[in-house]
């Protein structure tokens, strides 16, 4: 089969793939123990939302990434949901590890409430019996399910090669459960290398507790253990059970059979290591004989408490390595491999740090010595099929040798030192820092426009479908039953007109028809060449005006001279206007302090007033350095993918200190501030402060009107106000964006954060 496989596939092909992942964690208090507080309702109805529900409990989150075609790629959308679940939650924690936290007696944990429909007091019943089966402490352990397939193209060769006599359906059937009795054979070494619940808390269960040591105060535990949860004292079937992975066919007919018995109450009950998953899950043995097996579920591995998200990319790709190694690895005929499998993850599961022997084929090994003979083979595979992942199993075989490299024994001697619940903690409060730093990006997206990134997340919260049509256009679709929205940019949305979008992107037009409606701009004059500009530049020496392309955004290509300038200063101002459009304008500049107001639908959403880019002088630093380090913070980036942009020096910044007696090798004074522009785009390096409850309603008023002039839904409007306290104070419009960035809004660089993104997903309909 390995040169079938070398012979077939290349490397990209066979490391691609479906993968999905899906994590339980329990919500708790700053003290570690289980909250009782609802599920977050803007985490949207846990029926409906194909992200973030819950398990067993109220207090249990289930996070739950859609299918991807990479490893990273699912990790990071895992570490999204974290993100986005912790930062949700006010004054909880996610608990960091499969076995719970302290939790009370049964009658007092908090089953999940589903709601009033049919489906969700099924769903709120299955738990309720679940619960007097086997009681609430068992249902509250979570761990890490890990759902894969190959891409179909891979079936679809082997087929071609492999499948003589058979239909296609059959032989991907018996493709799939191969892997799966595999698992069921070597599973126990997945168990060993990613088990991390070696301690219980005094609260999990006495009987539990009768067989296992006190390490520290209210943390027991026994010598050699590795994984509490997938021990006899973990989540099983009251009685093993075994069902056929002979066939599709078989396998549903055990299942039924156990069901007829009494024994599980549903297919979902049977809480095997690995399940055959199909396209229905929710009908999942019907499905199973009309579609056959789509994909498998892998159900052994513990949370790691090292991770925020609860699994390293490491580890995920020797999970991969080991799902491959398993398609590969030929069968014997040993009649009770079900039953030794079974045997060895418990073996493993107990005393899996202590020198043990497991059975093979009814033979006594070595446990080492077993786990050094798979690891050999997966070495060939990965050598023969040039997987690149050396490293990765060399780190493997270490653990094999030294157990003190497991998690298992990490998280051991933490809790030795620390306690359980303050072990834990120390690792959930850490966690929660580091999704709040997170909070206004996602990560592994992070090369997107941070205003889409705001917009995906905040959908995503909600359980909106997000898919991406093109990454680099920043190009989206959401939607939920049967809205569909499609959204470029986070604001370009079916809400405005392109007659609309025109009408803001040309400044001349967007003057007359603001006029047309009462409302004031600022005089001035168009040119359509440079030649022509610089014949009128005797007219506006010495006089406060702007300069700048006709239609461009973000602040490019614009000069400020607010008290008037010389002719040389001006005619360099046209020349770098026209650097970026073919037609510049000069206007008069209008006195006061710029604002943006953010105007969706009828509303104003947020008001920032954006300050020039700026240094502070340090007395040693001249202003090249202090903006070097000015832009070292992580809030600062490039192409709007953070909240503030890098400051960049260039000729508009010398043309400007050049006016004030500067350049960029001054040394300013201890405090001394020093701007950089005139302009105060956040694109340029501004800072933004956000005035949105101070700012007075006639001003809030003036840009819902010039938005409604243009029959705008989304627009940024730049209002110049010469006193904003006075509420009768001179102002004008400067200009109306049609996409406008969400993110200096969501994230100021000063003031209150506004949930921006709500407020568009409410314009589109998603939210009431």
């Amino acid at each position: 089969m390995l040169n079938i496989y070398k012979n077939l596939f290349n490397k990209n092909e066979l490391l691609n793939g479906n993968f999905g992942l899906e994590r339980e964690a329990l919500r708790v208090d700053s003290n570690g123990y289980i909250s009782f507080k609802e599920h977050p309702s803007v985490l949207g109805d846990k029926i409906d939302n194909p992200y973030i529900t819950t398990d067993f409990s109220e207090s249990q989150v289930e996070m739950i990434t859609p299918a991807l075609s990479t490893l990273a790629e699912a990790r990071d959308f895992l570490e999204v949901l974290y993100d986005i679940v912790s930062n949700e939650i006010e004054d909880e924690y996610l608990w960091p590890q499969s076995m719970p936290c302290d939790i009370p007696l049964d009658g007092n944990i908090p089953v999940a409430n589903f709601g009033d429909g049919e489906e969700g007091k099924n769903a709120t019943e299955y738990r309720q019996n679940l619960l007097e089966k086997y009681g609430g402490k068992k249902q509250l352990i979570s761990g890490i399910h890990y759902n894969f397939s190959f891409k179909e193209n891979i079936i679809e060769k082997l087929y071609s090669n492999l499948g003589e006599g058979k239909s296609y359906k059959q032989f991907k059937n018996e493709f799939y459960l191969k892997i799966a009795r595999n698992y069921l054979r070597y599973r126990w070494l997945l168990i060993y290398l990613l088990g991390g619940t070696p301690v219980l808390h005094e609260s999990y269960s006495d009987k539990c507790l009768k067989i296992l040591q006190r390490i520290s105060h209210e943390s027991y535990t026994s010598k050699g253990v590795i994984s509490i949860r997938n021990s006899e004292c973990g989540y099983e079937n009251k009685i093993d059970l075994f069902p056929s992975y002979s066939s599709v066919e078989s396998h549903v007919k055990s299942i039924i059979n156990f069901i007829d018995k009494g024994v599980i109450e549903n297919s979902k009950e049977l809480y095997s290591q690995v399940r055959l998953k199909s396209k229905d899950n929710k009908n999942l043995i019907e499905s199973l004989l009309r579609d056959g097996v789509q994909y498998l579920e892998i159900r052994s591995i513990d949370i790691n408490p090292f991770e925020k998200s609860g699994i390293s990319i490491e580890d995920l790709r020797f999970i991969h390595l080991f799902v491959i190694y398993l398609s590969i690895k030929e069968e014997n005929n040993y009649d009770l491999w079900q039953e030794e499998g079974l045997f060895n993850q418990r073996a493993i599961a107990k005393y899996g740090q202590d020198k043990i022997e497991l059975k093979r084929d009814g033979n006594l090994v070595d446990k080492n010595e077993y786990a050094l003979e798979i690891l050999s083979e997966i070495e060939r595979i990965n050598k023969e099929l040039s997987l690149g992942e050396n490293d990765n199993i060399e780190r493997i075989r270490n653990k094999v040798l030294s157990s003190s490299l497991t998690y298992a024994n990490k998280i051991t001697e933490k809790t030795k030192e620390e306690g359980y619940i303050k072990a834990n903690m120390s690792l959930a409060k850490a966690y929660k820092d580091s999704a709040y730093q997170n909070r206004f990006k996602m990560v592994g997206f992070e090369d997107m426009e941070l205003s889409t990134q705001i917009l995906m997340k905040e959908s995503i919260k909600r359980g909106i479908t997000v898919d991406i049509l093109d990454r680099k256009e920043n190009f989206i679709s959401l939607s939920k039953g049967n809205k569909k929205e499609y959204i470029k940019q986070a604001t370009e949305t079916s809400m405005d007109s392109y007659s609309t979008v025109l009408m803001m992107e040309n400044k001349v037009v967007t003057k007359k028809v603001l006029k047309e409606h009462g409302i004031r701009v600022p005089l001035g004059e168009e040119f359509d060449s440079l030649d022509d500009a610089i014949s009128s530049v005797k007219r506006f020496i010495n006089t406060p005006v702007v300069i700048k392309p006709k239609s461009t955004n973000f602040g490019i290509g614009i000069s400020i001279f607010p008290d008037g300038t010389r002719a040389s200063d001006l005619i360099k101002a046209f020349e770098i206007a026209f650097e970026n459009d073919v037609t510049v304008l000069i206007e008069e500049f209008i006195k006061g302090k710029e604002f943006r107001f953010l105007v969706i639908g009828d509303e104003v959403a947020g008001v920032l007033n954006r300050v020039p880019a700026n240094v502070i002088g340090n007395g040693t630093m001249n202003i090249e350095e202090l903006v070097e380090e000015k832009n070292k913070s992580y809030l600062r980036g490039k192409g709007y993918k953070t909240p503030l942009e890098k400051i960049k020096l260039d000729k508009h910044v010398d043309l400007f200190l050049s006016q004030r007696g500067l350049d960029t090798k001054y040394i300013p004074k201890v405090d001394e501030i020093v701007y950089l522009r005139e302009n105060s785009n956040i694109s340029t390096g501004g800072d933004s402060i956000d005035y949105t409850d101070t700012m007075p309603q006639r001003f809030k008023d003036i840009a819902v009107a010039s938005a409604r002039a243009v029959d705008a839904k989304i627009c940024g409007v730049d209002l110049m106000i010469e006193d904003y306290t006075d509420k009768n104070s001179p102002y004008a419009i400067i200009e109306l964006n049609f996409n406008p960035a969400i993110h200096i809004h969501s994230f100021p660089y000063k003031g209150v954060e506004r949930k921006i993104a709500e407020k568009v997903l409410r314009l589109l309909g998603f939210v009431k």
